[in-house]
């Protein structure tokens, strides 16, 4: 792809890979980041297309950020991304950051998925700016997400603060046109300057800071009242005036061409002046905001009687014909689309955790899951996952749980845990676990990368964002550096092993630890694979294979067959038949 360094480009864009050229245009030195959707492509974009960026995946957001503030607190233009439960993580260094204050400017991306896509809530990260007092800035395409992190970056240094660049699922995948202008040209030393009083955030420090911080806010305040990122739309509807921000500006130009708009780019503190000024043109306002009413509220907080969605469209991101509905418009014709079926998502076939699950089922365990693809555990006819709260949430449910129920109930709890997400933030659960006492089993579904998000490296694959050789994480030994005395790895797909093991850590009197080890099927997609066949002799019509949901398995009119083309040879199914119907296709 071509790499634009002037203002002679012009290129197709996500708005992912606009943030990421944004970045380098920008002139920052370092990116860090935990994958997670839809955030995922801004780090590997970067990874890819300009290495000049130094570019890591940390264990997780809140280790990424910290990394992100030491070089920040050297001098270096700094990118911190991660999708928006990832800010949970996170939040600690930035309330304190948000005090300290940066040298290099810093931007810290939060991609929230409105519609859950592919998260466990629909939570809204506007609302972190009033709450850490921090600006936030929100592109509508990717024309503005490269723009706005370069307009970030130096609202960072010239107000010396870190700034969250919050993105949206439909903004961070779409498409659309990017010109890039020249990038900045920066030659500066780096240093840590020696000032406790502001980098040692003790509570004198902080209290002084704390002043700092809400002098710099009314700053802010001022300069958004000409900032570049909030423009107006002149429309011909003189009565009513509509404002918004992101994507949902986006959906209101297709659906009222006619209207006109005042699009916030700074969503925190906002240009109270400009928004009254614009409202006073106008009978009436409508906000229209995806999500929480973040900006009815703080309309309605200005004394401005504005208009705004009915409450059942808080929830679930918008789209043009639920802006219609908003306001009353007839739908188009429907599209040919609408008939399509719904996909629901599935392990694939091969997929290791499966054959987890076959044994856990078997067992009667009951699981404490958490977040990765073997969440997909709860769909049916798996349907054998019954806890799933956040990351490394698993262990602890377990813990907890194990403590208040009888003890032959407790020796069925189960936690499942994938290897990225142990590292990420299962480790401290697993101490807790074992410094009090628990009586629990854990299973790291060790599938040698981050899977859910498109198997990505970390701690455990050997390997660097950047593609560099990297020391190689024991889990064995650093289970059993925490304390946990049974610790014992088997492959998956080895079904009676697999058992037993479990079988053992559930006896065994105090924590105990399965590794259940075995790659994803997508990591290496040209290994040579022997699919499995059924001989409809004597296939025997019982379902046993079909009831590990393998895609892969189909039935038929008597009996069930195996498409060899979806077929990875795991040879799962074979172990489940009683009856020797199933073996290699090439036999």
């Amino acid at each position: 792809m071509q790499q634009p360094n002037s203002s002679s480009s012009k290129l197709l864009l996500s708005g992912n890979e606009a943030v990421a050229l944004g970045a380098l245009h920008g002139g920052v030195r370092l990116a860090a980041a935990y994958p997670g959707t839809p955030s995922t492509e801004i780090l590997e974009t970067i990874a890819a297309r300009h290495p000049e960026i130094y570019a890591e995946w940390a264990p997780n957001e809140k280790v990424a950020l910290e990394v992100g503030i030491g070089a920040a607190f050297g001098g270096a233009r700094v990118l911190v991304t991660m999708k928006h439960v990832g800010l949970n993580v996170a939040a600690d260094p930035l309330f304190t950051l948000a005090y300290t204050g940066t040298k290099g400017g810093i931007v810290i991306v939060s991609a929230d998925d409105p519609g859950m896509h592919s998260s466990q809530n629909e939570q809204d990260n506007r609302n972190y700016g009033p709450f850490a007092k921090v600006p936030v800035f929100e592109p509508a395409d990717s024309q503005e997400a490269y723009e706005f992190v370069r307009q970030a970056l130096q609202v960072s240094e010239d107000f010396d603060t870190p700034v969250i660049l919050r993105m949206t699922t439909r903004v961070c995948h779409g498409k659309s046109i990017v010109v890039p202008t020249e990038p900045v040209q920066l030659d500066r030393p780096m240093a840590l300057d020696r000032d406790p009083g502001k980098y040692v955030m003790v509570p004198g420090n902080a209290k002084r800071r704390q002043v700092v911080v809400h002098e710099r806010t009314a700053k802010l305040a001022e300069w958004a009242e000409t900032a570049p990122v909030n423009s107006e739309t002149k429309g011909t509807d003189g009565k009513r005036g509509i404002v918004t921000a992101g994507v949902a500006y986006q959906y209101v130009r297709e659906v009222l061409p006619e209207a006109s708009i005042l699009k916030l780019g700074m969503l925190h503190p906002l240009p109270e002046k400009k928004i009254r000024e614009f409202a006073s043109r106008f009978e009436s306002v409508f906000v229209l905001e995806e999500l929480d009413p973040y900006l009815e509220t703080r309309l309605r907080a200005m004394g401005l009687n504005v208009q705004a969605k009915p409450a059942p469209f808080q929830m679930g991101e918008l789209d043009p014909d639920r802006v219609r509905d908003i306001f009353g418009i007839a739908h188009p014709s429907p599209d040919s689309s609408e008939n399509i079926p719904p996909r629901p998502p599935v392990l694939c076939p091969g997929c290791p955790h499966r054959a987890t699950y076959t044994v856990l089922k078997k067992l009667k365990m009951r699981v404490m899951g958490d977040i990765g693809c073997y969440t997909l555990g709860v769909l049916p006819p798996i349907a054998n996952v019954d806890t799933c709260v956040c990351m490394g949430a698993g262990i602890g449910n377990a813990m907890g749980l194990s403590k208040v129920l009888p003890k032959e109930e407790a020796k069925k709890i189960v936690a499942v845990i994938g290897d990225s997400t142990f590292m990420h933030s299962g480790i401290t659960g697993l101490l807790d676990m074992v410094y009090n006492g628990g009586d629990c089993t854990v299973l790291i579904l060790d599938n040698r990368t981050t899977a859910m998000t498109g198997r990505q490296n970390h701690p455990g694959t050997g390997k660097t964002l950047m593609g560099k050789d990297a020391p190689h994480i024991d889990l064995e030994a650093l289970c059993r550096s925490l304390g946990v005395q049974h610790v014992k790895t088997v492959s998956p797909l080895k079904l009676t092993e697999s058992e037993n093991a479990i079988r053992e850590a559930a006896a065994f009197d105090g924590p105990a630890v399965v590794i259940e080890r075995s790659p994803c099927v997508l990591i290496n997609r040209k290994a040579q694979v022997v699919p499995q066949k059924i001989d409809p002799e004597n296939c025997k019509d019982c379902g046993m294979c079909a009831r590990t949901g393998c895609p892969a398995i189909k039935k038929i009119e008597k009996g069930y067959t195996i498409d060899t083309k979806l077929c990875r040879g795991c040879e799962l199914c074979a172990q489940l038949c009683k009856f020797g119907a199933i073996g290699p296709s090439q036999l």
